[in-house]
């Protein structure tokens, strides 16, 4: 099923807003204090490792980024793929953000191509 921005949960509309704007404590707020986010391999766990990884690994290059399609899996699975344009290696990423919530917030973040 497609979702427009605002069928998404609110955690995951949250997160990706404020990952946009690069403002680390809203998005931070968006995840469980459990939570896990994996990117590029790397796996980062609870809250004080988010939050390192969204102001340092995350925000290391300038970019811009659009919604190319959501797709919500079951009642605690979301899938959004986001284009990203900027100065990082290959200048251009599809990326799926693979999100479980838990509890209302976001416990598990996977993004990869």
């Amino acid at each position: 099923m497609n979702a427009t921005p605002i069928e998404l949960p609110d955690a995951v509309s949250r997160y990706l807003e404020a990952h946009r704007v690069r403002n680390t404590p809203t998005a931070l707020s968006a995840f469980h204090e459990s939570a896990t986010v994996t990117d590029e391999g790397v796996t980062h766990t609870g809250t004080a490792a988010i939050e390192t990884w969204l102001s340092t690994a995350a925000s290391e290059f300038t970019f811009t980024t659009e919604r190319l399609g959501a797709e919500q899996l079951d009642d605690t699975h979301w899938v959004v793929t986001n284009r990203l344009e900027g100065d990082f290696p290959g200048g251009r990423a599809d990326l799926r953000y693979r999100f479980t919530l838990r509890s209302g917030l976001i416990g598990d973040l996977t993004i990869a191509p």
